[in-house]
């Protein structure tokens, strides 16, 4: 595939994409962050509006590098937020994510974290919320390459289908050519707790009310410990409200 190319289906980063609105943004061009060894960096990303948005960010971590990133895909249309991580020697690297969609809505966020050396943490925590027949899709791999020993990565992937119409694709993938390592992930797609909303009805809150509670504390792991995150929260609050 050429730079200029629009990809098909059976690219597997695209499997589920709405290529009829990624075609309108197409090519993208990617955000390079570079973090130079022993340095710190954060980048917090709110995708909402009505317009088709689509963004690929480019990390590449030095030795003992650090960064949090985290990303709200809470647009009113076509959302996409793909991101590629190089982690160094020593490095550390933490994603929280939601996304919020209704409607017909396809949001996809894609990750590829590479554990090119030894001893690196990569931490990913998603969660999406879906209403009416919209498609959340989270494709993310964990690519631990040869002499990576120590590595340490996890995944933390979890979607909540508000109505039953409504899809969610998930597909963690751990890809390691390396010993003496630690990796893990966990995938979830399901429906709210039946017993833990009648346990709040029970102590006097409507219905909508008690979803819409536990739907707020679902969301707000993605960005616990985050340096904006009142400022996130408060972005994903106001996309949930209008879901529900």
């Amino acid at each position: 595939m050429s730079v200029i190319d629009l990809p098909t289906h059976a690219d597997e980063a695209y499997r589920y994409a709405d290529l009829a609105a990624l075609a309108g943004l197409w090519p993208l061009q990617p955000q390079v962050i570079h973090v130079a060894a022993g340095e710190q960096g954060a980048l917090s990303i709110v995708a909402e509006g009505d317009a088709a948005q689509a963004r690929e960010i480019e990390i590449v971590l030095g030795a003992d590098a650090a960064f949090d990133l985290r990303l709200l895909n809470a647009g009113r249309a076509y959302g996409r937020l793909a991101v590629k991580v190089t982690l160094g020697r020593g490095a550390r690297f933490h994603l929280g994510a939601a996304q919020l969609g209704g409607g017909d809505q396809v949001l996809e966020i894609v990750t590829e974290v590479v554990h090119a050396e030894p001893d690196a943490v990569s931490r990913q925590v998603i969660r999406s919320v879906l209403t009416g027949h919209a498609t959340g899709t989270y494709l993310g791999k964990v690519r631990v390459d040869r002499g990576a020993v120590g590595t340490d990565g996890e995944q933390s992937v979890r979607a909540m289908l508000v109505d039953r119409t409504a899809t969610a694709n998930a597909r963690p993938e751990l890809e390691i050519y390396a010993d003496d390592v630690k990796c893990a992930h966990g995938c979830a797609v399901g429906e709210l707790d039946a017993m833990g909303l009648f346990y709040l009805q029970s102590r006097g809150l409507p219905p909508a009310e008690a979803k819409k509670l536990m739907l707020q504390a679902f969301i707000a792991e993605a960005f616990i410990g985050a340096g904006e995150e009142e400022t996130l929260t408060a972005a994903a609050l106001a996309a949930l409200e209008g879901l529900l």
